[in-house]
């Protein structure tokens, strides 16, 4: 099994980060601007990224304002059963966020995409919790 990892600081208090990746206002922020979720755990979220295209994760813990994990229950294979986390340390003024997405069956194609493309969104998420403003899809990565 192959894992993506990504750590970031972040120049925003945890519970600004925290929001930002567990309610929907947050997330269609800094992922997709068509999303549908709430900070519960066993609710499923749902973002879609054009008409024919979306992906559904069960929300299975939340510990707030430290920890979020969603398991995939919909999305092209490769994603199929892999789980998303995000960890989150005060420090000082700045928050550090530490990402995996775990439980890949193998390197493919598609793992080194999403490895680029997930840099690109938590470029966004630091974007939208220091600025105010994130770069959701659809828009285009600079």
């Amino acid at each position: 099994m192959v894992s993506i990892k990504q750590r970031l600081s972040i120049a925003a208090p945890i519970e600004k980060v925290y929001q930002a990746l567990t309610s929907q206002e947050g997330l269609s922020g800094w992922w997709t601007t068509d999303t549908k979720a709430e900070p519960e755990i066993g609710s499923v979220a749902t973002f879609r990224f054009g008409p024919e295209y979306h992906k559904e994760m069960k929300v299975t813990e939340l510990k707030s304002p430290t920890h979020v994990k969603w398991l995939c229950i919909e999305a092209i294979d490769e994603w199929m059963g892999s789980t998303i986390s995000f960890d989150l340390e005060q420090n000082g003024e700045k928050s550090t966020l530490t990402f995996a997405h775990d439980e890949w069956k193998q390197y493919s194609p598609t793992y080194a995409v999403c490895t680029y493309d997930w840099a690109q969104f938590l470029r966004s998420l630091k974007l939208l919790c220091e600025t105010g403003k994130g770069r959701p899809y659809p828009t285009p990565f600079d």
